[in-house]
């Protein structure tokens, strides 16, 4: 081979290699002995461009990892300007009671505390090589473990009975090892921990599988309930029109206009009590069959003056409307109620519609509902569907839908369809003024004087109608603070009725089935099971094995069957399915104040009997909701021979001279002075500019303390390679984290 082109013509002492690289400036060309000076000045110089590409390479590197320091640090020090420019959620006057919420939070600091000891205990014996795991060892090694384990060298005869046996993965230490207090007491910790700790777990998720799996039935089951109701098209009918088919719906309705008492609690509620008032009183009803109580616990005197204002603007026009303010909030809404119902005049009226005060009912919503008592003696409560404003406000008002959606569509409808009873929501309902009465009315005792009413009045048995098509306009709770707060009342409630109705349910003489169903499924399984396992099963027992393997939960109680869930869930908002993962997270933390409020509800907690008014943003009807309604209610109307509704948004102070040319009524004349008019506009737009400023930042002390915990956990199953565990427990305790930091709600809408 001539060696002229690599030698410069002379003889060949070596073999030359080429290396080329990406790189256009790394050609190095590397020979053997015998080169000459100047073929080593060339190589020295190709071996200088290399070393700057390298180099070039190495400072790519390390900008890479200094900009992904800075970023992670810069992240910190937001997350810590926000904790320390934040307001303790659990610390405000209004928050959950305290003593209740320190035991709370005093238990999950200590957990926490313990967690991260146990980390680091762990994370040192892993390095030392004392703890692995089954997927860690090879295939033959674990085939020939247990008979290794039953001989062992007479230096380890002296340990316990229980660590002679030890389960699959824990490796033996050797002789050498067996020193020093750490490795002692890492020895004592597998024998603790094997006895006592894995057992008691054991029992622990298997009680709460089992209630998982009994509560994933009842879902799954209610589901193919309301399957089979759309698919055969089944849902309450007219009783004049089940008793003669040729008589048209229009026809009868006609005729029959009982008399209807309309009432609207409301109390510090100035973001929407105009819009509220204003959709119930343009209710497409005959003006002397209907009287509207406007029932004002509000005790700023500016909201009150901004109430009777509206009230006397819309007398003025004709309509039957009365303002009623109590001196007390005792009770709150129940005794509100209570004091309503016992005006002289109520005994002339049939029925009561009540609406909460964020609610925007359509004119035709008592021409919807109201027919249905006719030829129904038995009929105690028409129940209307909640639709949202303000759905997609932010991810929280997603999540909300989701969760509500699923309520109406599913549970609500069908315990209407199969059982004749479900609980009252509160708003959006006509009842029967004799139910009430013959139940006992109204009553303080708990937080949820609507689910206590329905509970009585079905132990009386009266029926109860879920009227799905019948949609009502209202809010969504914007900030987690307010939904935090909304969720407690409702999931300590009903623990104080369970405590109080129990001896009256058994004493009953409705059917016993009826009395399981109560018992079993509407109080045990829905509202004290579902929020025990949840918050146990997830928050408490899945951290605790990354620390206890031996007592590891199944993959498909963490990933399968909650999935499944979370889809069936999800399938009433069809829109929604993208957020099905969070959803999922979601409800795991908001477990955390599920659990929290239903031990305080059924230990009588004072906690228990706080009523906080959830807060409202003011939203009205957006063009979009309009629409959809007006579709959805054209095509009710069509399959039912009625004609469609006018849908007639709330009207302002600045637009009643164009709303009075639209509408022109006989019975409704405009006399508001133009200085009161204007005064009251000009106020209501101050207080409303002053309500929409950004609330301050908060932060959640329970939410960070189980954050905290879940990500040392994730940590902790790193060691023993515990793949979807960890990515579970990482984001989980991501959403803890977020949410206890206040970002989600209207903070990030």
């Amino acid at each position: 081979m001539s060696s002229s082109w690599w030698g410069g013509g002379k003889e060949e002492h070596g073999t030359p290699v080429v290396v080329k690289m990406d790189n256009p400036y790394s050609l190095v060309e590397i020979d053997g002995p015998g080169m000459d000076s100047a073929e080593k000045a060339r190589r020295t110089k190709n071996a200088k461009q290399f070393k700057w590409v390298l180099l070039l390479r190495a400072h790519r590197a390390v900008g890479c990892v200094a900009w992904l320091a800075a970023g992670f640090w810069g992240l910190l020090g937001a997350v810590n300007r926000r904790v320390r420019r934040s307001r303790d959620a659990d610390a405000e006057p209004d928050a959950e009671a305290s003593g209740r919420g320190r035991i709370m939070l005093g238990f999950l600091r200590a957990f926490l505390l313990l967690s991260l000891a146990m980390l680091a205990f762990e994370t040192a014996a892993y390095l030392k090589g004392w703890h692995y795991f089954p997927r860690d060892l090879p295939e033959q090694y674990l085939r020939q473990l247990p008979e290794h384990l039953q001989n062992l060298p007479e230096h380890l005869r002296h340990l316990p009975e229980n660590l002679r046996h030890l389960p699959d993965g824990l490796r033996m230490p050797e002789q050498q090892e067996i020193q020093g207090w750490l490795h002692r007491a890492y020895v004592g910790w597998l024998a603790f921990r094997i006895d006592y700790i894995a057992w008691a777990i054991q029992k622990l998720s298997g009680f709460c599988i089992v209630l998982f799996m009994v509560q994933s039935v009842d879902r799954i089951l209610l589901c193919l309930g309301c399957f089979w109701i759309k698919l055969w098209g089944i849902k309450p009918r007219l009783a004049a029109a089940a008793d003669d088919d040729d008589i048209e719906d229009g026809d009868d309705l006609a005729a029959y206009f009982p008399m209807v008492l309309l009432q609207m609690p409301m109390c510090n509620e100035k973001e929407v009590y105009e819009t509220s008032i204003s959709h119930v009183c343009q209710m497409d009803w005959p003006r002397d069959r209907m009287l509207v109580q406007v029932l004002d616990d509000s005790d700023d005197e500016t909201c009150q003056m901004l109430i009777r204002a509206e009230v006397t603007k819309w007398s003025q026009r004709g309509v039957n409307i009365i303002y009623r303010h109590r001196l007390s909030r005792t009770g709150y809404k129940a005794g509100n109620l209570k004091s309503a119902m016992s005006c002289d005049y109520v005994k002339d009226y049939q029925f009561v519609a009540i609406f909460d005060a964020d609610f925007q009912p359509n004119p035709d919503f008592l021409k919807l509902t109201v027919p249905h008592f006719k030829g129904n003696p038995d009929l105690g409560l028409v129940q209307a569907r909640w639709s949202f404003v303000n759905k997609d406000e932010n991810l929280l008002t997603r999540l909300q839908n989701i969760n509500l959606c699923f309520h109406f569509e599913v549970e609500q409808q069908v315990n209407g369809i199969y059982l004749n009873f479900f609980g009252f929501n509160g708003t959006a309902g006509v009842w029967r003024i004799e139910a009430l009465e013959d139940s006992g009315g109204w009553m303080e005792r708990t937080t949820v004087e609507d689910m206590d009413i329905a509970v009585r009045a079905h132990l009386q048995g009266w029926k109860f109608i879920y009227l799905n098509d019948v949609k009502v306009l209202c809010e969504l709770p914007e900030s987690y603070q307010a939904y935090r707060k909304q969720q407690h009342r409702w999931h300590s409630g009903p623990m104080q009725l369970f405590r109080l109705c129990l001896p009256a349910i058994i004493k009953s003489k409705i059917p016993l089935w009826k009395k399981a169903n109560l018992v079993m499924l509407f109080f045990l399984l829905r509202k004290l099971i579902l929020p025990f396992y949840s918050f146990t099963l997830f928050c408490v027992i899945l951290p605790l094995t990354m620390f206890v393997p031996e007592a590891e939960l199944p993959i498909w109680v963490i990933c399968y069957i909650p999935m499944l869930m979370s889809v069936l869930n999800i399938l009433p908002a069809p829109k929604s399915v993208p957020f099905v993962i969070p959803y999922l997270l979601f409800e795991n933390t908001m477990s955390v104040t599920k659990f929290n409020a239903m031990v305080s509800g059924l230990f009588q907690l004072g906690s228990s009997y706080e009523w906080v008014v959830t807060k409202k943003a003011g939203r009205t009807s957006s063009e979009s909701d309009i629409f959809s309604m007006a579709e959805d209610a054209d095509t009710a109307h069509t399959h039912s021979h009625r004609p469609a509704p006018r849908l007639v948004r709330g009207v302002s102070e600045a637009g009643l001279e164009e709303w009075a040319k639209t509408h022109q009524h006989d019975n409704l004349q405009l006399k508001v002075k133009a200085e009161e008019a204007e005064e009251v506009t000009s106020l209501a737009a101050a207080i409303k500019k002053t309500s929409k400023a950004k609330p301050p930042n908060r932060i959640f002390k329970k939410e960070l303390a189980l954050a905290s915990l879940l990500l040392i956990a994730a940590t902790r199953s790193l060691l023993s390679a515990q793949g979807l565990h960890f990515y579970f427990l990482l984001f989980q305790g991501v959403t803890f984290l977020v949410v206890g930091l206040d970002l989600i709600g209207e903070q990030v809408s």
